[in-house]
């Protein structure tokens, strides 16, 4: 078939297919976000044009918010789908990069399209071309190489036959997932090629389950039978496995409490008699009391992220590691006994026949996250003069079912969700915390909202995130993709302002109190009015009975395909705790007394903390 190089690309998309995890079939690929300019509206535009009717294309208000969007739609549909963005050369490509960090720190796939500069370099330089003194073969795309699991450069039409593959392997590999960029040079995409037939069949990927080492099997085996305080930590491998229910099964044969990580939140029913809450920074003061006292952790489909393990110190010295991760990358890590697997044929092939955690141990669990409980419903009845985000959650999750779908990604949001959201549905939260990615809020809810059919996606964000990208709720409104976003305003980066104070610091240039300005009374940003003018339904709420009130009619509005946005003032300094330590870089040298006893605890707590573990 004689086609160009763009045809070809997305004649191949199109013939992608997938296996859900409910195991019907859909498109691999089934959407492409794009903004169009010079370096891909010809070619690549032309092509996605040709097939609108196999691949829907959704425009987007700024590259690196519709490539998040990608994102939080692969995330919505459990890696099983993924957001294809394109963009023109140079910033547009640039502005990609970011999102391409996102994918890969959150190990979700994503394809990247950037336009590049000519192959052939007869007009250099173009429009939109750097050129590096040093080396002619570099353009902005190469930003994308230490953010991107796989890279090419597509210089001849041919290249496809051999590079595709590729692609399909990486975005679909349960261990190497991720962002995968093809750099497309403008020239080339239009040059043509007679490409075998074959390319273009239909194929279906399925659900890869790697099976793990029987010998490691054995000895993860051997170490959790020596234990009398297990703990089972659930990550986000499980829940792209499909294996929550396995997950649960395995505990409640073996009496082990369970505790999550941030992308793990939400596979365990809250009521859950084995379950601890979630664990470390943003966690829970019920899952770290847990972690505190383990002598095994058997962490599945995680890679132990620091605000999971409290910079390594929420676990005791003593305790023995047993990782189970599809990504061998994530599992040898910390002198863990690693087994490499799939993670529910992981658990499902651990050789622990008539071994059982003992019950007095088990039973801390459900006391544990009992007294957690407690102190979470005394922060959602404050009744302060300001709402508390702790309130602001309290109100979303009350009023949100089993299939509805709750976001957020910066901030101090996090720690409120992660922390306090009490789950009734499986898999029904996404925290980008990975890379927490200022902005991803919205244009992830965006995607969420597209991939999920039933139930509501809410996204929860401060004023900070909007004000740095809130473009894609203009997308999400002229798509007709509702959802709803609670904008939680405190004047400023409340959660920075407070960092930096809590370790000694001044407040400055973090709260808008504390920002410079010419000006005797700065403005503020109306986002009530902002998010009209997006074409967004708005309601205002001032206290706790508003909100809920508020949140109700914008659930409407989200149900009917408007993006509705409702906007509260907040607590500038009011938070949920789980008392467990971070480590930052607190200066060894200031001219502030607050800064140096803040070093002293900084150097006395990492005296205590947990370097490589002993398998």
């Amino acid at each position: 078939m004689r086609l160009t190089t763009a045809q070809a690309l997305v004649r191949w998309l199109v013939a992608q297919r997938t296996e859900l995890l409910d195991g019907t079939e859909a498109p691999l690929f089934p959407a492409v976000y794009a903004i169009f300019g010079h370096g891909n509206v010809l070619s690549l535009g032309a092509a996605l044009e040709e097939y609108r009717d196999e691949i829907p294309v959704w425009r987007g208000h700024t590259e690196q918010g519709m490539a998040l969007a990608a994102v939080g739609y692969a995330k919505a549909t459990h890696r099983r789908q993924v957001g294809v963005a394109t963009s023109s050369i140079g910033p547009g490509a640039l502005n990609m990069v970011t999102a391409a960090g996102v994918a890969n720190a959150n190990r979700l796939p994503l394809l990247l399209l950037p336009g590049d500069t000519f192959a052939n370099r007869a007009p250099d330089p173009v429009l939109q071309q750097i050129e590096p003194f040093g080396d002619a073969t570099v353009s902005v795309n190469d930003a994308f190489r230490p953010v991107s699991r796989y890279f090419d450069r597509i210089t001849r039409p041919e290249q496809l036959i051999a590079t595709l593959p590729q692609v399909a392997r990486v975005l679909t590999d349960p261990g190497e997932c991720g962002p995968v960029t093809l750099a497309l040079p403008q020239d080339v995409q239009a040059e043509a090629f007679d490409f075998p037939e074959s390319l273009f069949e239909p194929v279906v990927h399925h659900v890869l389950r790697p099976r793990p080492d029987r010998r490691s099997l054995g000895r993860a085996a051997e170490v959790i039978r020596a234990s009398q305080k297990p703990l089972l930590v659930l990550g986000g491998g499980v829940r792209y496995s499909g294996a929550a229910q396995t997950a649960i099964e395995f505990a409640e044969r073996r009496n082990v409490p369970i505790v999550e990580t941030t992308a793990g939140r939400t596979l365990v029913p809250h009521s859950h008699p084995l379950h601890a809450g979630p664990l470390g920074i943003t966690g829970s003061a019920s899952a770290n009391a847990l972690a505190a006292e383990a002598d095994v952790v058997i962490a599945v489909g995680t890679r132990l992220q620091d605000f999971t393990t409290a910079s390594w110190s929420v676990f005791s010295p003593d305790v023995k590691l047993v990782t189970i991760n599809a990504a061998r990358f994530d599992a040898v890590k910390h002198g863990a006994v690693a087994v490499v697997s799939d993670a529910r044929e992981g658990l499902e092939e651990l050789p622990l026949t008539d071994w059982n955690a003992p019950q007095e141990w088990s039973s801390r669990a459900s006391a544990e996250l009992a007294k957690w409980d407690s102190h979470i419903t005394d922060l959602r009845t404050a009744g302060g003069s300001l709402p508390t985000y702790a309130e602001v959650v309290g109100v979303v999750n009350d009023l949100s079912g089993p299939d509805d779908y709750v976001m957020t990604a910066s901030g101090g949001l996090p720690g409120e969700l992660i922390g306090g959201w009490r789950a009734t549905g499986e898999s029904t939260m996404d925290v980008e915390y990975g890379f927490s990615c200022m902005g991803y809020e919205i244009a992830g809810a965006w995607g969420a909202a597209m991939a999920r059919p039933t139930g509501v996606v809410t996204t929860l964000l401060g004023d900070g995130s909007y004000l740095m990208l809130n473009s894609e709720l203009f997308s999400a409104a002229f798509a007709g993709h509702g959802f709803v976003a609670v904008v939680c305003d405190n004047d400023g980066y409340a959660v920075i302002d407070r960092l930096q104070r809590g370790q000694g610091g001044a407040g400055f240039n973090n709260m808008y109190s504390d920002v410079r300005s010419r000006l005797p009374e700065p403005p503020r940003v109306d986002f009530a009015t902002h998010a009209a003018g997006l074409g967004c339904a708005v309601l205002v709420a001032d206290s706790v009975a508003d909100l809920r009130a508020a949140y109700t009619k914008a659930r409407e509005h989200a149900q009917s395909g408007v993006p509705a946005v409702v906007v509260i003032k907040t607590h500038p300094s009011s938070w949920t705790e789980a008392g467990a330590w971070w480590e930052v870089g607190v200066p060894q040298v200031s001219h502030r007394s607050e800064i140096a006893a803040a070093r002293e605890e900084l150097d006395e707590a990492k005296a205590k903390q947990l370097r490589y573990l002993h398998p």
